[in-house]
């Protein structure tokens, strides 16, 4: 009887054991994913980084392509392009309107 209950108590132990060892080797196994995705996460991070800022700097370079663009085909435009007439008309009377109200402002 002895025996039996001694048996009994090797089998249970030896399946703990058993199942401590497959709980470490699973914790570890975790350990070592949650690493690799951790530094594939920062990796990826930096990336984000660096292409935001990217973004920034084309997104200031388009601005300032398109003030130029705008600049010039005024330039174009007063220097008698006709493909511009109406555009030209549009900022010569606008900057006409702005120096009248500076006479206004001046008189008063």
């Amino acid at each position: 009887m002895l025996n039996l209950l001694l048996g009994n108590v090797r089998v249970q132990m030896s399946k703990l054991v058993s199942s401590v060892e497959s709980l470490e080797s699973n914790l570890i196994r975790l350990i070592s994913n949650y690493k690799t995705l951790q530094a594939e996460y920062d990796e990826l991070k930096k990336e984000l980084e660096s292409n935001s800022e990217y973004i920034l700097k084309l997104n200031t370079k388009l601005e300032r392509l398109q003030h130029e663009n705008k600049t010039l085909k005024t330039a174009n435009a007063m220097l008698g392009s006709t493909e511009y007439k109406r555009e030209t008309k549009l900022k010569i009377n606008s900057l006409i309107k702005e120096i009248d109200s500076c006479i206004v402002q001046l008189a008063e």
